[in-house]
Parts: structure tokens; sequence; C-alpha cells
């Protein structure tokens, strides 16, 4: 299974912010979006990914002064990506070990979607009850 799959039954729509939003214009659009963080684009291009832990420990060093200021102050501007083609399994285990939660899928340096563990997770277990049903279906067969 692939990114693309994944892509394919979530949808591709990603809601994005610019780095110069205040970080309480973050907070509405990740609630607005119900989502648990958004990629920083800036010009066209993937700048950053924000997510609600680097808001709830920055508040924690900073107070609510931070609310104030800009996404840039608190995105994180080092960003794994993947592309459509890449495996989900191989991701999951990309995630885990870099202990994030959000991947955004790029493809020829375009945004083209956003991921979540949570997303492959369901993906792995939907493609594992497939795999039952068509097993259970044979043996009965």
């Amino acid at each position: 299974m692939r990114i693309a799959d994944v892509l394919r039954t979530k949808g591709s729509d990603v809601a994005t912010i610019p780095p110069e939003a205040t970080v309480a214009t973050l907070i509405a659009e990740l609630a607005t979006h119900n989502v648990g963080a958004l990629p920083v684009v800036e010009g066209g291009q993937l700048v950053g990914i924000v997510s609600e832990r680097d808001v709830v420990r920055r508040l924690h060093d900073g107070g609510a002064d931070l609310l104030t200021g800009a996404v840039r102050d608190i995105m994180s501007s080092s960003v794994t990506t993947c592309t459509p083609g890449d495996a989900v399994v191989d991701l999951a285990r990309v995630m885990t070990t870099g202990r994030f939660r959000h991947l955004p899928v790029l493809e020829g340096g375009v945004l083209v979607g956003i991921v979540s563990i949570g997303d492959l997770v369901k993906a792995r277990i939907d493609q594992l009850e497939t795999e039952r049903e068509q097993l259970q279906s044979y043996i009965t067969n």
C-alpha cells in the first residue's frame, strides 16, 4: 500500500498557514480544521510544519505572550516529507522512529497532501481486514 492509496481515501485537501500568521490564528485554524498540525507555506513552498505540541511546549516556556507571536517563531523548519509513491509501512516506521505524527506529501516539490500516523494505522488495519476476509473466503470455499 502506498501513500497515494491513503490520499485517495482520505482526500488531498491540505489546510496550510503562512509563517507570518500569529500563533492565535494558528490555534483557530487547527480547531477549525480539526487537525493536529499545519504545514507552513510561503510563496507556494513548504517552509515548515507546526503542531499542537509546538504550541503547548512554547506556551509552557514563554507564557501567553506567545499568542501574538508569529508561527515562524515556533514552527519546525526541518520537515521530513514523503511522496505519493512511498510505502505506508516504511513511513509508519519513519514516523515512529522520528517521534512525529504528521508528514507532508510532496510531488515534484508541490504540497499535495498530508498524512498522520492515525491515517497510516487506519490504512494498515483496513488492508489487514481485507486480507483476513479474503483468506476466510478462500478457506470456506
